[in-house]
């Protein structure tokens, strides 16, 4: 068989998928695994959307498979970038992790007024700011570790951090998670705590190979998710999440963009007809988000103090059917 050269990031969180994916796929032949050095890795300082905005741990992993350098990129989904290169295919997504966010230090409910949170993600700081206007968001980059050394707990300068769930699972960190927080009030970044697989469009027998190493549950919620996502323009960068689950009734997308100051927030959900492709209900559920307006919550600009200030008492006054929680954002749902 031939040998398969698997492209993936540094880090230990890398290295641990790309061991899930290998796990998962089985594969006989010969391996080899090839560190790419991405965009957000080389610059750890600055702020993801001043570095490479959309891609920026993803268009690295791309362009060595598009030189022949990599057969197959291991990239976390929420950051790989929706409707990329046309020679390029998201070949499966094995079955995912935890999607949802974590406290560590501390929970909602029990952070101090004016806590400093930690976290790099413009979505979970704007979720943030909505949920608890009195904290104050510190942005925090780099691998998982050293932004978990951040938190009081593990002898850092802050009330807690925020992170992925799956990514301390898969570091086998799950203890650090002082609370994870419901998916339906955090909603996700698209594709959170999955893997995708994604190899060159023409490479025919490897994506046959490929197959094995899928999960069809997964592989329609992330594609509902990264649809949604690329009709609004958007990436990791941006405050979009997006939640899929799977009813009775069939696939249901939950989707929202807040502000980055945490005051407002679009939201709105919406299950997939019986003949309904996952990655129309995705454009849909954005086409239906757009027209409530989320353009203009993308273009506010966030605090620089870190905090949101008082929740406006102008918007709509139609609520999630979940109901809202004391101190939430005015919501617009559905």
């Amino acid at each position: 068989m031939r040998e398969l050269v698997i492209g993936s990031r540094g880090s230990r969180l890398a290295r641990a998928m790309v061991a899930e994916f290998r796990a998962r796929l089985g594969y006989r032949g010969p391996v080899r695994t090839v560190t790419v050095m991405t965009a957000g890795d080389r610059d750890r300082r600055r702020p993801l959307k001043e570095i490479a905005g959309v891609g920026a741990f993803s268009s690295a992993l791309e362009q060595a498979l598009l030189d022949g350098r990599v057969d197959v990129a291991v990239h976390s989904a929420k950051d790989l970038v929706a409707g990329g290169h046309p020679d390029l295919v998201l070949a499966v997504t094995p079955p995912r992790g935890d999607v949802r966010d974590a406290l560590c230090g501390a929970t909602l409910e029990t952070l101090p007024p004016g806590a400093r949170v930690g976290t790099s993600a413009a979505r979970r700081a704007a979720q943030l700011r909505a949920l608890r206007p009195d904290v104050r968001v510190v942005g925090i980059r780099g691998n998982v570790p050293p932004r978990l050394a951040r938190a009081r707990t593990h002898g850092g300068t802050l009330d807690a951090v925020m992170l992925a769930a799956a990514g301390l699972d898969r570091l086998g960190l799950a203890g650090a998670a002082t609370q994870r927080l419901p998916a339906e009030d955090f909603l996700p970044d698209p594709g959170q705590g999955a893997l995708a697989i994604q190899v060159r469009r023409d490479d025919c027998a490897l994506l046959a190979e490929m197959s094995q190493a899928g999960d069809a549950v997964t592989d329609a919620a992330v594609r509902a998710e990264r649809a949604m996502m690329h009709a609004l323009r958007g990436g990791c960068t941006l405050p979009i999440g997006a939640y899929t689950e799977h009813t009775s009734a069939g696939l249901r997308l939950v989707g929202s963009v807040t502000s980055l100051d945490g005051r407002h927030q679009v939201r709105a959900s919406r299950t997939a007809g019986p003949e309904e492709y996952p990655e129309v209900l995705g454009a849909r559920l954005a086409d239906l988000l757009r027209a409530r307006g989320v353009e203009a919550l993308l273009d506010r600009k966030a605090p620089s103090d870190g905090s949101a200030g008082p929740v406006s008492p102008n918007a709509d006054s139609r609520h999630d059917p979940a109901g809202q929680r004391p101190g939430a954002p005015t919501w617009r749902s559905d």
